[in-house]
């Protein structure tokens, strides 16, 4: 069974009709990048996904059952936008997460439990990078650590799907190359499934072992709301067992030659 399935899947907003009569089966640790022009509605199949939108019509199953009608912590995402709070250290941001769930009304949790949360979040801090940043605050931090700081939060509840929207738009090459080697490090570790959008061809099928291309195929010049995007191409990539990307199902003497399984611990 699919870790995710998508059928017949259409979303509209009043006459406009934004995705139609998308279909998709994706497996457990895939990753899965996403790619079509602006609007044609990728970050709203990513916010399906999420569960803060649902569809008009079709259904998401995960795991086999319907997708939940909200976000879960089953499910983590990152935005282009570093979506972090402005107000908490780095520290806190990680652990924040985990304290509401398991304190709803303080989001204060103490003794063992604020323990053992604290010492997961620095660990998290350490696994993306920002060991020594912990008590930090977002505008204290640069874009590609404010990133990596949105990353450790989406983690930190050890979700099986991660949604990333155009989480690397906005920083520059040069952080932007490490943070793909950062991502697929973490996809490799911690055996993620992950969709992705992009505007970056050559970003989606570096990082991407399967390139979904979203497109309107049906165009009325005098309506041009009246048809959605569909999966024009479902490109799945084939890779060698030397190539530098660290895939999914690698694991033991694969893991090592390609190196994967090097850096700091993951907390799972």
């Amino acid at each position: 069974m699919s870790a995710v399935r998508i059928r017949r899947l259409w979303k509209e907003y009043g006459r406009q009709v934004v995705l139609e009569n998308i279909s998709l089966d994706v497996e457990s640790g895939e990753f899965v990048t996403i790619i079509g022009a602006s609007g044609c509605g990728k970050t709203t199949l990513l916010r399906i996904l999420l569960g803060e939108e649902r569809q008009t019509r079709g259904e998401v199953l995960l795991d086999g059952e319907p997708l939940p009608d909200e976000p879960g912590p089953d499910r983590g995402v990152v935005f282009q936008k570093y979506s972090v709070f402005p107000h908490m250290t780095a520290l806190r941001n990680v652990m924040v997460g985990e304290e509401f769930a398991r304190a709803p009304l303080t989001a204060r949790l103490f003794g063992s439990a604020r323990r053992e949360t604290r010492q997961r979040a620095l660990d998290m801090l350490a696994a993306v990078g920002l060991a020594n940043a912990g008590d930090k605050y977002p505008s204290e931090l640069s874009g590609g650590m404010q990133q990596r700081l949105a990353i450790a939060q989406a983690l930190m509840r050890r979700p099986r799907i991660l949604l990333l929207d155009e989480p690397f738009g906005a920083l520059d090459p040069g952080i932007r190359a490490d943070m793909h080697e950062l991502i697929l490090d973490l996809w490799s570790k911690l055996r993620l499934t992950i969709f992705m959008t992009s505007h970056d061809i050559k970003e989606s099928f570096y990082l991407g072992g399967r390139v979904i291309v979203l497109d309107r195929v049906r165009k009325d010049p005098h309506e041009p709301e009246l048809y959605g995007a569909c999966i024009t191409y479902d490109l799945p990539l084939r890779r060698g067992r030397n190539d530098p990307r660290r895939l999914a199902g690698a694991a033991g003497p694969d893991a090592r030659a390609t190196g994967a399984g090097t850096g700091p611990e993951i907390p799972v």
